[in-house]
């Protein structure tokens, strides 16, 4: 008796092929990724500053709501009015850099030298901007002085350890899968939504994130926080590590796993 196969086929016509839509973001993440490794400095640095104001403004958002209702969750909601401005004026995040440049890489639509310059440039220009604007926040708003310390005591205190690595590595994969979200679609009303979610989950989950947190900890030393630069600096060297593990190892490669046919057709073509 002649066996059947009763195996249906998958929507792209093979079981190993990946869905259209799927495709299509990647081929979307490959173009902009390759964009922004080869983008000259000057507009590197404009986007680094720009995103560093932008977050200010969530933090800013954090703080005045942090201060009038002593709630964590409320004041997440508002931080992620940060990350709605972020994609409104197409400025860029250190941590949001995960996905699309590295997916350009694996396709050899760039170079190592390219990622580690956008991440570099990215990383210091968020934190010099964000620096100057919650210098600006406190010297404006001196009534929340004791919000911003009590805020940024949280983070000083996490430590080097497991725990505060574990916060980080979970504050980078949030991060990266809301970049995946919003690059799966090209409806900008359906970007805001992860955009909304995820930022008020990182910020009202309280993670480990290396730029939010600095931020907090940079208002703090306007005010006379009762810890210094190097302290940041460790803990800014040990959060950005657990981002980059989270937001490169538990969303990116996963996901690149998703399109080897397309990744292999991407790196013929580059």
């Amino acid at each position: 008796m002649a066996s059947s196969d009763t195996s249906l086929p998958s929507p792209a016509g093979r079981p190993d092929e990946p869905e259209p839509e799927v495709e299509d973001a990647f081929d979307r993440l490959v173009e902009e990724g390759e964009d922004r490794l080869r983008r000259p400095l000057l507009p590197l640095l404009s986007v680094g500053l720009l995103g560093g104001i932008d977050v200010g403004t969530g933090v800013l958002a954090y703080l005045v709501v942090e201060h009038a209702t002593g709630s964590k969750l409320l004041a997440g909601l508002a931080f992620s009015l940060g990350f709605v401005a972020l994609l409104l004026a197409r400025s860029e995040l250190f941590t949001e850099n995960f996905l699309v440049p590295v997916t350009a890489l694996a396709a050899r639509h760039g170079t190592l030298g390219q990622l580690l310059r956008l991440w570099s440039v990215t990383l210091v220009t968020n934190l010099a901007a964000g620096w100057v604007i919650t210098w600006v926040i406190v010297r404006a708003l001196p009534e929340l002085s004791g919000t911003v310390v009590s805020s940024a005591r949280h983070y000083a205190q996490l430590g080097i350890d497991l725990q505060s690595f574990c916060l980080a590595v979970l504050a980078g994969a949030v991060i990266t899968l809301m970049t995946r979200m919003q690059h799966a679609t090209e409806s900008m009303g359906v970007k805001l939504v992860p955009a909304v979610l995820f930022g008020a989950l990182l910020a009202g989950a309280q993670l480990f994130h290396c730029v939010l947190d600095s931020l907090l900890m940079f208002a703090a030393f306007h005010v006379g926080a009762p810890f210094g630069y190097w302290h940041w600096l460790g803990l800014l060297g040990w959060s950005a590590l657990g981002n980059l593990v989270g937001g490169l190892f538990l969303v990116t490669a996963v996901r690149l796993l998703r399109v080897p046919h397309r990744l292999a057709e991407a790196r013929s073509d580059g």
